[in-house]
């Protein structure tokens, strides 16, 4: 949609009567002329005894009728359009229509007063073609999504596969919170994703609505989205609780009353604000799109690393993006194959998570006479029992040694298990270590001249300012010291066979996920009595 085109079915009808009867009487209709700010004169093509209308688009974009000695006035001795200063002028560099009589005009009709028969026939027909172009303009903004209503907005977002939502999705209020440290106006967009706790229900927001400076809570209407039509999406107070990506200002988010049914079928401005967001979603590539995929596979987009990004969380690469997710370690790799979906051709998304990655060395004392494919079995349940133990395990959850003993013993023909070493590592999240900034600072160091501390403090500066950022590739690090004792120092040989340990999975503060990563080499089966 463009003003011109919009200008061109825009014809309202006592502009259309003006014209039927200018040139019943043998006027001239819809003269064009080219208007420059330059110049207030414009003579008109042929002689005439007065001009009728003009019509044309205004500064603003606004298709108008310009009024007679107010915007312009005609000079008969000159036969010209004289634009009048201080009156409304058309849009410079656009078209102006003219309408204007003849003289010595051999039009047989001359009466086009009110009430005559020229007039009344002449109304009739216009009324005609004002119906015509108001269908016209009707099925022109049918459409577009910003213009279209009812069924024609239907027929449109359809094309996203987009359905208008019924009274059969639960709505309700998420009250937003502004963190006490963020000042100013926050906006909270429509097709904003939330969650409940688990991320077992998902619901967006259907209004755009803003929080104002020293305002600190503010309530937004909800639905639940298509996938959760009926009564999967009613859920209890307080269990809306997650953001598919954080809002700058925004702290918390809850439903401080249950969701329900019953309410309106969703209006045209709703379906049109979730089709946009649909639609913003839908780029290849965009970030919109990788957060969408991303809660819709119920994980937590954490931390984005991009070219467009700030300094520290810019990648160096045009096209690669790496993404830090927070999601159970079972989900990962259906999580990272709906990004790999979704992501545009060029574009190389790499998927990080915060893990911790531990192989227990084991040695696991069986009965007697047990066949060899009756030991393989045993090692398989034992590895299956332990990976059911770190499957229970939350976010933030260390394993505990006695408990991964405990879980083997559990298994038949076991009798004794004796843990006698554990190997952990880290995934890399943007927490590499010193090295890179050592490497700097020596660099820095060697080049610069000796017992010149300026020149000394310039080159440290430069190095610190200057490294570049240390961007994750969520390959492992090893990191002994996650396996921990009793007094939560590094766990000695002696702590680890007693079971006397935990893995931990708290860095810095933050929740990590213990992983296991064990197979049948780890462990040693010894038979009783041999």
């Amino acid at each position: 949609m463009n003003r011109e085109t919009l200008a061109l079915i825009q014809r309202p009808y006592q502009e259309i009567i003006d014209d039927i009867l200018t040139a019943v009487v043998g006027g001239v209709v819809n003269e064009p002329n080219i208007f420059d700010i330059r110049s207030d004169f414009y003579p008109l093509a042929k002689p005439s005894t007065g001009v009728r209308g003009i019509t044309g688009v205004t500064e603003t974009g606004e298709h108008r009728e310009f009024l007679r000695e107010v915007d312009y006035r005609f000079d008969a001795i000159e036969n010209a359009v004289i634009w009048l200063e201080g009156g409304t002028w058309p849009q410079d560099r656009s078209i102006f229509y003219t309408d204007y009589f003849l003289q010595n005009a051999t039009s047989p009709l001359s009466d086009i007063n009110v009430g005559s028969v020229t007039r009344t026939l002449s109304e009739g027909i216009g009324r005609e073609i004002a119906t015509v172009y108001e269908q016209i303009n009707e099925a022109y903004f049918a459409g577009f999504i910003d213009t279209a209503k009812g069924t024609a907005l239907d027929l449109v977002v359809s094309i996203l596969g987009v359905k208008r939502q019924t009274k059969d999705y639960a709505v309700g209020l998420a009250t937003f919170f502004r963190d006490p440290s963020t000042d100013g106006s926050i906006t909270i967009i429509e097709g904003t994703l939330l969650s409940t706790t688990k991320g077992d229900v998902l619901f967006q927001t259907t209004q755009m609505r803003t929080l104002q400076r020293g305002q600190v809570r503010i309530d937004v209407p909800i639905r639940a989205t298509e996938a959760f039509k009926g009564e999967l999406g009613k859920v209890p107070a307080g269990e809306i609780t997650k953001l598919a990506q954080g809002i700058v200002g925004i702290a918390r988010v809850n439903n401080f009353d249950a969701t329900f049914l019953g309410a309106e079928d969703e209006s045209d401005e709703e379906l049109r604000a979730r089709a946009k967001a649909v639609l913003r979603a839908l780029g290849k590539g965009t970030l919109a799109a990788l957060i969408r995929v991303i809660f819709e596979q119920r994980a937590t987009l954490l931390e984005v690393w991009d070219p467009n990004g700030p300094l520290a969380k810019r990648t160096d690469t045009p096209g690669k993006v790496v993404l830090l997710i927070e999601t159970e370690p079972e989900r990962f790799p259906s999580v990272r194959g709906a990004i790999e979906e979704t992501r545009a051709a060029g574009v190389v998304t790499s998927v990080i998570a915060r893990y911790i990655y531990f192989k227990p060395r084991v040695s696991v004392n069986i009965e007697a006479n047990i066949t060899p494919d009756g030991k393989r079995k045993i090692v398989e349940e034992l590895i299956a029992a332990l990976q059911g133990y770190v499957d229970g395990l939350g976010s933030g959850d260390p394993a505990d040694g006695q408990a991964m003993v405990d879980a083997m013993k559990s298994v038949k023909g076991v009798k004794k298990v004796v843990i006698v070493d554990v190997m952990a590592w880290r995934s890399d999240v943007g927490l590499p270590g010193e090295s890179v900034l050592v490497d700097a600072l020596m660099t820095a160091i060697e080049g610069t001249p000796p017992g010149d501390p300026e020149a000394l403090r310039v080159a440290i500066t430069t190095a610190v300012t200057e490294i570049p950022p240390l961007l994750p590739s969520g390959s492992r690090i090893p990191d002994r010291n996650l396996v921990q004792g009793p007094g939560g120092a590094r766990a000695t040989d002696g702590e680890i066979e007693e079971a006397k340990f935990k893995v931990v999975a708290s860095i810095d503060s933050e929740k990590w996920w213990v992983v296991l990563d064990m197979n049948e080499a780890d462990i040693a089966l010894i038979e009783e009595g041999s």
